[in-house]
């Protein structure tokens, strides 16, 4: 496939077999924790199938005047791709080529500047541009875990526009169908800011040590539903028999008074 873009024709081909892709460390321990998590809660909820694409730090790929681009967000979303065979590693993502354009793209900030609000056009373009003009994805967030501060971009005629949550301090992500905020707890042995879902009716979506506490509290509450229960049976059969030699103790007086 074929586009223009001002200075630069922009062609979507398939990374090379062969291609050696950059092995760059993770800037922060925080990062690949936000991102799992935010993968585990769309896989519990049911809602990552086999045409969806949910990864982090996957190559996406542009050529642009026949110059390969490679940009991997910390964290992205595309809601319908071509299916690989069983036997191939997806080592990159194409758009137009393997399926439809992420919904959304997520970057982490970092303690160095790692470009994130970069518009610059030249080659190689930074991320800015490359999300906004040359993939045109529909959303761009960008995460600060330490401040627990998100900025939320949407494509509105070309350009991204900062967006306000709602009440709640959320936004709404349409292509995912949920809304997407802020919440400060410990998962693991991480303390701290992360990103997390909550659905239409304002439920949050819950990890699976989440849902494996609240199965456990429920089996506790039944429990105790039950013991209190049988309780409240031996109460009452307490209270039968203490009737029943309260009548007995009356009778025998009867009988010992008419005896005299």
């Amino acid at each position: 496939m074929l586009a223009s873009l001002g200075k630069y024709t922009i062609t979507w081909e398939k990374l090379p077999d062969d291609f050696i892709l950059d092995d760059e460390p993770v800037e922060s321990i925080d990062q690949p924790l936000i991102a799992a998590a935010l993968r585990e809660i769309l896989e519990l909820a049911g809602l990552l199938h086999s045409e969806r694409l949910v990864a982090s730090n996957l190559g996406i790929c542009a050529t642009l005047d026949g110059k390969l681009v490679i940009k991997a967000p910390d964290w992205f979303y595309v809601s319908s791709v071509l299916p690989i065979s069983p036997q191939e590693v997806r080592r990159s993502y194409t758009p137009n080529l393997e399926g439809e354009i992420p919904a959304i793209v997520m970057e982490f900030l970092s303690a160095t500047d790692a470009g994130e609000y970069s518009s610059k056009q030249t080659y190689p373009p930074g991320k800015w541009f490359f999300y906004e003009q040359i993939l045109q994805v529909p959303i761009y967030a960008i995460f600060d875990a330490i401040a627990g501060e998100m900025e939320v971009y949407q494509l509105n005629s070309g350009r991204y526009q900062l967006q306000r949550p709602n009440a709640d301090g959320r936004y709404w992500i349409d292509r995912v169908g949920l809304f997407l905020g802020i919440w400060q707890g410990t998962k693991g042995q991480r303390t701290g800011y992360w990103l997390r879902w909550w659905d239409e009716s304002g439920q949050m979506l819950l990890w699976g040590e989440e849902l494996v506490e609240q199965e456990r509290q429920l089996r506790d509450q039944e429990r105790q539903a039950k013991e209190a229960a049988l309780q409240q049976v031996e109460q009452e059969r307490q209270a039968k028999e203490a009737a029943l030699q309260q009548v007995e103790e009356l009778a025998a007086q009867l009988r010992a008074l008419g005896g005299n």
